[in-house]
């Protein structure tokens, strides 16, 4: 009896004297440029939400692990551009709305948009849940880029429901690219990897096309069947009026 008193006296003691922490998780809304910038500057933050759209006249940089959920929201630059600070963002400032420096993020249900680029992903890793819409920027959507003196391998991934959407894509705004001085970059869809070789540029459909997403079987057929049924409706519909004014 003795001992085990002594025992649990002991544990007792060392609960007092050995450093006890317990770090929780924090999930924070932001509702503007200002409580954007703190909470990405709060290590214990590992989780932002959008409260409503965002006006920022600055690139909002990106250093360490974090989830940033737009809810929805937008996250537009307002800034000026280039050293001549030309109020048109296809003047080259080098001005991305997000940039992801040597980090890993999650991305969720955003608009990003105004800027020379959507998002920049530098020498990191980037994951793309729900819907992205990267349309409005000056030189295209999403970079995949290294730059000066980084040297880890640029990653993009996103899942079977996933959706990227740029409604200004042309062939002088891609939605993804990899530039030239930077290597080869990784895109994972769905758990499949590929390859994007240095100064190559992607839009939507040739994304697509690399994983081999096209329309299954199953739609097809349905597609057919629905196109079979109202030809023939139409064409039970002519034969009634026909009779009708016959």
């Amino acid at each position: 009896m003795k001992r085990t008193m002594a025992v649990f006296t002991t544990f007792l003691f060392l609960l007092l004297i050995v450093p006890f922490t317990t770090v929780f998780a924090e999930t924070k809304t932001v509702t503007d440029q200002d409580t954007l910038k703190a909470a990405l500057g709060d290590s214990e933050v590992d989780t932002i939400i959008l409260g409503d759209d965002i006006n920022t006249t600055e690139k909002i940089n990106i250093i360490r692990p974090v989830k940033i959920d737009g809810n929805g929201h937008t996250i537009r630059y307002i800034g000026k551009f280039g050293d001549e600070q030309s109020t048109s963002n296809k003047v080259w400032g080098g001005i991305y709305v997000l940039q992801v420096y040597r980090t890993n993020a999650t991305i969720k249900d955003i608009k990003l948009m105004g800027g020379n680029a959507a998002l920049l992903v530098n020498g990191g890793s980037v994951k793309l849940e729900g819907t992205i819409d990267v349309s409005e920027n000056g030189f295209g959507g999403i970079e995949l880029g290294q730059g000066k003196g980084v040297k880890e391998t640029v990653k993009l991934e996103l899942d079977k429901d996933t959706n990227i959407v740029n409604r200004t894509e042309d062939k002088e705004r891609p939605t993804l690219w990899v530039p030239d001085d930077s290597q080869a970059a990784t895109l994972v869809m769905d758990g499949k990897t590929q390859t994007i070789s240095t100064g190559k540029e992607l839009t939507l459909t040739q994304v697509e096309e690399m994983f081999g997403i096209q329309e299954s079987p199953e739609t097809s057929v349905v597609n057919a069947w629905y196109s079979a049924s109202y030809a023939l409706g139409l064409l039970g519909l002519g034969y009634s009026t026909k009779k009708m004014f016959n």
